[in-house]
């Protein structure tokens, strides 16, 4: 939803403000978005080929699932394996934050481009 300068009030500032700390809830910190990117790309994966794709510790790896499935963006599976596997995969609700991904992806490349070009 884009807000024109002009139609800013304390209100919709306000709702502005907490639907960016929501999305910053379900998405932010360091590994959220590196492990939906890697599911994006890869499709489904076993707990231990997330955590080596990724570059996460199994630890760090197995909070962050659990919060990502608590916000139904990730799927975890149990496959009937012997040893027991454990396949974790995107829900069709994370699909809609491929946008946003995309749109983060190419800020990112165009700010090392100018922080390179800074130097």
């Amino acid at each position: 939803m884009k807000i024109e300068k002009e139609k800013y009030s304390e209100a919709s500032c306000k709702q502005a403000k907490m639907a960016i700390r929501d999305t910053l809830d379900v998405v932010g910190g360091k590994w959220k978005l590196v492990l939906i990117s890697v599911l994006t790309g890869q499709g489904a994966k076993k707990f231990n080929e997330l955590s080596r794709d990724a570059e996460i510790s199994p630890r760090m790896l197995s909070k962050e699932l659990q919060e990502l499935e608590t916000n139904n963006l990730v799927r975890r599976t149990v496959c009937n394996t012997k040893p027991v596997t454990v396949e974790y995969s995107l829900t069709d609700y994370c699909r809609t934050l491929q946008e946003l991904i995309e749109v983060m992806h190419n800020w990112g490349i165009n700010h090392r481009k100018k922080m390179i070009s800074e130097k």
